[in-house]
Formats: structure tokens, sequence, C-alpha cells
């Protein structure tokens, strides 16, 4: 093995022993550790063979933790994991695996404890609808949990 490589695997080791990171995140790492091309393709190939490095495993876990601990939509979870290099069908396939009544529990529970007394007037309604629109629940979604903790 190269010295090139070897220096590239124990950057991409001490990274993932951070933090899990997607191919794209790992890639962009290495670069900035000006990590030669060749020795960032040997060792993502090697990681990702290995098991430490996958963004199937990646995109569930972070959907995962942003329902449940973040409280976030699908519309705010998507964006980010696109912007963190995860390939579209991943995305789709995590994201489309919580239907919408899920969906609708997850921010009415939002709704119950960051606007525990219901909305009596139009702009208390907009203030609780766009709440749950900026932490990625759909329009419509919103507009309907909003209704139905409104009474």
């Amino acid at each position: 093995m190269r010295d090139e490589d070897q220096r590239a695997l124990d950057i991409a080791y001490r990274a993932l022993g951070r933090r899990e990171r997607t191919v794209v995140e790992l890639r962009t790492y290495l670069e900035g550790k000006h990590v030669e091309p060749e020795a960032i393709e040997h060792a993502v190939a090697g990681l990702t063979s290995a098991g430490f490095l996958d963004d199937a495993r990646f995109a569930r876990r972070y959907a995962e933790d942003k329902w449940t601990l973040e409280q976030w939509g699908k519309d705010r979870i998507e964006r980010n994991l696109r912007r963190r290099g995860v390939p579209i069908p991943l995305i789709a396939e995590v994201v489309d695996a919580r239907d919408r009544t899920d969906e609708l529990g997850a921010a009415l529970a939002v709704l119950e404890r960051r606007v525990p007394e219901p909305p009596i007037d139009d702009r208390g309604r907009d203030r609780a609808w766009r709440l749950l629109v900026r932490k990625g629940y759909e329009p419509e979604l919103a507009y309907d949990a909003v209704r139905a903790h409104s009474g």
C-alpha cells in the first residue's frame, strides 16, 4: 500500500470515528486535507466494502434521529440528506417509509408541545402553521395539523 493510500485511510478512520458521514462528505473532507484523488477513491472503496461507509444506513439513522429527537418533517429531512450528498433514490426510500398518519401525529405533537393553547384567531393559526413548515412539514399537512389542533 502506498503511503498516500495509508494516509487517506488514517484520516478517514479518524473522521468516521468522530461522526458518521456520507460518501460525498468523506470525499470532501479528504479533499480538504489535500489527499490525492486516487488515494481518496481507494479509501472510499475500502471503507465501503468493509461496511464503515454506507449511505443507506446513514440516511436511515439520520432520518430517524431527526424525526424522533428534532421532530422534523419529511421536507426538511429530505433537503438535508440531499445537501449531504445522499443519492436521491435512497432519500425517497427513507422518507417514504413514514406515512401521512405518522407525519400528522408528529406535527400535532409539535403543536401540543410548542403551542399548548390552541390558537383562536387567524394570526395564531398562521404562526402555528409557519412553525410546522419551518420544521419541514408539508404546507398542506401543516394546515391539517393546525385545524386538528384548534379543534
